[in-house]
């Protein structure tokens, strides 16, 4: 498609659908984004590099707010974010040594998203879900883990209090600086290679390596993301990935879809709203990662 009034506004809308979801359902923006604005007629490269400095309005927003409700851990910041910061460029740099001139990139992207779809969908009411144990396990105080996680979505002292009990035999805030190196060295590569803020990787990586609750894990990620993004947008530019126009656009949307998707988590019924969120991230991943493997191929 080529610039114009109707593919500006197509991607205004791809931005609040970004927003939306990320806020409603924590979905990773970027995992959208991308094969949005490939639809809308950017190369492979260029949807991997423009999604990233889309990323940082709203992860710079999310981050202050989350260091008002001292809800990050800025200790496992000082020892994530290096090692990702350099895993990022290392990340962006590779994606042209990747073969398939971008289509294989878009087809791990198409994964991820999958993977989203399935975190998203409606759980069992005996089916925990990701991340989080089973509600009658006993935390060391008697109180059911899901009572201590209803405390910690609250209180972040509580929060720092039920740490240990989410991962058995991890106790929170005596993890080593190489458990958050590693967990920062796989995010920051994927975000540089895939144009993604790296949330995907850290979120479960601080919960289960770490045992960090999830509402703080969730924070933490975030911070960090916002500074993955910044290598990555810098190596990108200089290779040439970055559609600004799009990136522009992109961003200016997600902040206002952002405080929709807010609404539409505290009002709609949860199962049929992550019922249909599932259905329509399954169905793209599935025919978007079916386009690029034709694409790859031919």
């Amino acid at each position: 498609m080529d610039p114009g009034p109707l593919r500006d506004a197509l991607t205004l809308g791809v931005g609040l659908l970004t927003g939306v979801l990320s806020a409603a359902f924590g979905v990773g923006g970027a995992v959208l984004s991308t094969p949005g604005i490939r639809l809308l007629g950017a190369s492979a490269f260029v949807a991997v590099g423009t999604t990233l400095p889309s990323i940082l309005p709203s992860a710079f927003s999310g981050t202050v707010r989350y260091a008002r409700d001292d809800l990050i851990d800025w200790h496992v910041v000082q020892w994530t974010a290096p090692v990702g910061v350099v895993s990022a460029v290392l990340g962006s740099l590779a994606s042209h040594a990747v073969p398939g001139n971008g289509h294989w990139l878009m087809v791990l992207t198409a994964f991820f998203l999958g993977i989203t779809a399935w975190r998203v969908r409606p759980r069992t009411a005996s089916e925990p879900t990701a991340s989080e144990p089973t509600a009658s396990a006993q935390t060391g105080d008697g109180r059911t883990r899901a009572d201590a996680r209803d405390r910690a979505d609250h209180d972040a002292a509580a929060a720092d209090a039920v740490g240990p009990s989410l991962a058995p035999g991890i106790t929170y805030g005596t993890a080593s600086p190489l458990a958050c190196a590693t967990v920062g060295a796989a995010a920051g590569g994927l975000s540089g290679l895939l144009g993604v803020g790296g949330g995907i990787v850290m979120v479960p990586g601080f919960t289960e390596v770490l045992g960090m609750p999830i509402k703080r894990a969730i924070a933490t990620s975030l911070a960090c993301v916002g500074v993955f993004a910044v290598p990555g947008t810098i190596t990108h530019a200089a290779l040439g990935d970055i559609d600004w126009r799009f990136a522009f656009l992109l961003a200016v949307a997600v902040v206002p879809g952002a405080r929709l998707g807010a609404v539409i988590a505290i009002r709609a019924d949860d199962r049929r709203l992550q019922s249909a969120v599932a259905l329509f991230l399954g169905a793209l991943a599935i025919g978007y990662g079916t386009a690029e493997i034709i694409a790859a191929l031919s």
